[in-house]
């Protein structure tokens, strides 16, 4: 229903920023890493979802398009809740996320409040058995579902592997991949520059 907002920030509070677009004040539950990049009386665009109850709407805003690809990502987990998601990206940024997923390393995930080993093994469990099953495809391949778990081989193969858990297609990854040094770069760097150009782009 709503791709962005774009206007004012009129007010902020711990995991709320209210937008101000042509008069009308928009209520949107957010990050500490989304908050972080928001100065009040200044203009922000934040990336949306709406989140649709039987007893409320309630509209969620990011400041990238990453960081809402993994919020979507997060509360497509079964026991994971937007509130849990918002937690979880409270304490890490979507390449971190998407590392912690790709490495198994469950113990980053717990840093985040209120969760917990078991739900932190959950959501490395699920995602990358969407991954293996090609839903978030790595290099592109379609695995048909055949349970063949992916292990990416080099720097390059976990950076697209990580950029697929992160929402992007084969052919984003590709492009964004394109130019960039991966044997100079740290893992994460090489993430963080192919994000910075899908961006541009």
């Amino acid at each position: 229903m709503f791709y962005y907002v774009n206007g004012t920030v009129a007010h902020t509070a711990p995991f709320l920023a209210v937008i101000d677009c042509g008069g009308v004040g928009y209520a949107c539950r957010t990050t500490n890493n989304t908050l972080a990049r928001l100065k009040k009386g200044e203009r922000a665009k934040l990336y949306t979802h709406l989140n649709v109850r039987e007893d409320a709407m309630e509209l969620y805003g990011f400041f990238s398009e990453s960081e809402l690809n993994c919020f979507q990502m997060l509360i497509g987990v079964s026991g994971v809740g937007p509130k849990a998601a918002l937690s979880i990206l409270s304490a890490a940024t979507p390449e971190s996320l998407a590392m912690s997923i790709i490495t198994g390393d469950g113990k980053a995930l717990t840093v985040a409040q209120g969760i917990g080993k078991k739900i932190a093994q959950r959501i490395i469990l699920e995602l990358k058995d969407k991954l293996a099953k090609g839903q978030l495809s790595a290099d592109g391949e379609s695995y048909g579902g055949t349970g063949v778990t992916v292990i990416p081989e080099n720097k390059s193969s976990e950076a697209a592997a990580a950029l697929a858990v992160l929402g992007y297609s084969q052919s984003e990854i590709g492009v964004a991949l394109k130019g960039v040094d991966v044997d100079a770069l740290s893992l994460e760097d090489v993430i963080k520059q192919a994000l910075k150009k899908m961006v541009k782009n």
